[in-house]
């Protein structure tokens, strides 16, 4: 017999009701926010862009990504195109939906009601990050989603009472952890972290099953498209994940300031919540079956740290603490009516700081009053990546200025001869300038960008050889004319809240001295 204690199903239907009332809330919240951040002057993410130029060329992989988000993106465009941010970023909306009911529906697996429920629920609306993430069209929106069904089946795995429902969840379990490598590779840090504090525990038990491995092959099945793509590509991500290793791109945070980020990365008052879910599953007598779960916290914590990974990569893992957190606040308040009334005050604070933090999460000010907002609230947002300083963070800033790139290059395009219009490609030197000319040029006329960057680089020159191009990039003319026979500027790339590479000239050049066919590969740029 499992661990579970019988949950009457009027209580189940309950639980599933409210769930879907957040989950509603939830897509409310995200559509009110792109609306109000697209009148507040942000457009089109440089990465939705890339990841739609990658849905108009569907592939079982790409360089920096597996397909889902190329599906999501093409998805996108066919149902709602790509002028109108609600409804662009509405999948991931969805799947924000889908975490916050999770949420709920793991309260009530680890025995919580209705109220513990709905507070976790709340928490998870909450997270500054969660409300970033699910705000615009990216893969990460669906991570938390795929990491959350899996610790949702394992944990009912460990409560299960019969064989049949433990087959049908380890299906579960490997259906779910084979789509999240199809969405993102760091689910294999999360597999990892999972079967060591698996090891590490009691629960260890339940690796014995032939169903295990039976998930374990569902896992590779549905990943070998990926694998297969990129054997025939000889592993570009692989390449690319050693050039960002390799470089100062990142910021690489010691083990303090990275916890402390994590604190800051789900706004600071959410950590009396899930901490309070790590602790309990770690230590209380009721959590024995679960210990794997706050074993695997301390276990993923330390090897991202270890690793030097980015601060958000635990993010989706959060749900999970946020839920056992509920669970373990209401078993402590009981009845007493003071516990249940400072819970209560808590949620008010809660609610209070969802208002507070939302324009640092979501765009809503455009950034004058931003930049005043947060000096008044003695803010500051800090990048992943390391760069000049910059007046916004990158994560708003990349939403700013496509729009008038394509139209300044339009312009140049198309002030040349007719005949010379239709032998002039345009090379650029990132996704991001190249998905701007390829998405919103498009309705200037401009032929298709070239690049060297991520997967545009597997696609190709294309045909242009040289002979006549636009090219945007941060070279000097000297540069420029040692491997061109002329370069001449033509425009200037110098918005006001531009990210430091996205400055620089813009030249006219001809007569590349090698075609860009003998060139191309070392025009690679994998990160």
């Amino acid at each position: 017999m499992g661990d579970r204690q019988p949950v009457q199903r009027s209580d189940l239907r309950q639980i599933l009701w409210l769930c879907l009332a957040f989950a509603v809330l939830k897509v409310v919240i995200q559509i009110v926010g792109n609306v109000l951040a697209q009148h507040a002057g942000y457009g089109i993410f440089r990465d939705e862009m890339y990841y739609l130029m990658c849905g108009r060329r569907l592939a079982f992989g790409y360089v920096d990504q597996p397909p889902l988000v190329a599906v999501q993106a093409r998805v996108s465009e066919m149902l709602f195109g790509y002028h109108t941010m609600w409804s662009l970023r509405l999948i991931s909306g969805l799947a924000g939906a889908a975490k916050v009911f999770l949420t709920g529906l793991l309260c009530w697996t680890l025995g919580g009601g209705r109220r513990a429920a709905a507070l976790a629920m709340l928490g998870v609306i909450a997270g500054g990050v969660y409300l970033g993430i699910d705000g615009y069209l990216s893969m990460n929106s669906f991570d938390p989603v795929f990491w959350m069904l899996c610790a949702l089946a394992l944990i009912r795995i460990v409560q299960g009472t019969s064989p049949g429902e433990v087959r049908n969840w380890w299906i579960v379990f490997g259906v779910s952890a084979g789509l999240a490598f199809e969405n993102k590779d760091s689910v294999a840090f999360f597999l990892i972290a999972m079967l060591i504090a698996l090891l590490f525990t009691p629960q260890r038990r339940i690796l014995a099953s032939r169903w295990f491995a039976v998930a374990v092959l569902l896992i590779v099945l549905v990943a070998l498209p990926n694998f297969l793509w990129q054997v025939h590509h000889h592993f570009p991500t692989l390449e690319w994940l050693r050039g960002v290793q390799a470089s100062d791109k990142d910021v690489k945070l010691p083990p303090v300031p990275f916890f402390l980020a994590q604190i800051m990365t789900l706004t600071p008052f959410s950590v009396l919540l899930w901490g309070t879910g790590v602790v309990w599953l770690l230590f209380a007598r009721t959590t024995q079956s679960y210990r794997f779960l706050g074993v695997f916290y301390l276990v993923f914590l330390g090897g991202m740290m270890a690793l030097h990974a980015k601060d958000y990569y635990l993010v989706p893992a959060y749900p999970v603490f946020f839920a056992a957190g509920a669970v373990a606040w209401f078993a402590w308040a009981k009845k007493v009516v003071w516990r249940n009334a400072l819970i209560g005050a808590y949620a008010a604070v809660v609610v209070v700081g969802v208002v507070l933090f939302f324009p640092m999460a979501v765009p809503v000010l455009p950034p004058q009053q931003w930049l005043a907002y947060t000096a008044k609230l003695h803010l500051t947002a800090k990048d992943s990546e390391n760069h000049a300083p910059t007046l916004l963070p990158q994560f708003f800033t990349d939403r700013l200025g496509w729009e008038d790139l394509a139209k300044q290059v339009s312009n140049i395009y198309n002030a040349l001869p007719v005949e010379d219009r239709a032998k002039t490609g345009i090379l650029a030197s990132n996704y991001g300038q190249a998905g701007a000319i390829d998405v919103l040029g498009a309705k200037y006329g401009l032929p298709s960008a070239i690049s060297g960057h991520q997967n545009y680089w597997i696609w190709g020159p294309r045909g242009y050889t040289g002979e006549e191009m636009i090219v945007m990039n941060q070279a000097s003319l000297d540069e420029m004319n040692a491997v061109y026979n002329s370069c001449t500027v033509v425009g200037d790339r110098n918005g006001l809240y531009a990210m430091p590479w996205e400055r620089g000239p813009i030249y006219l050049c001809h007569g590349r001295k090698i075609t860009y066919e003998a060139d191309w590969e070392k025009l690679k740029h994998y990160y």
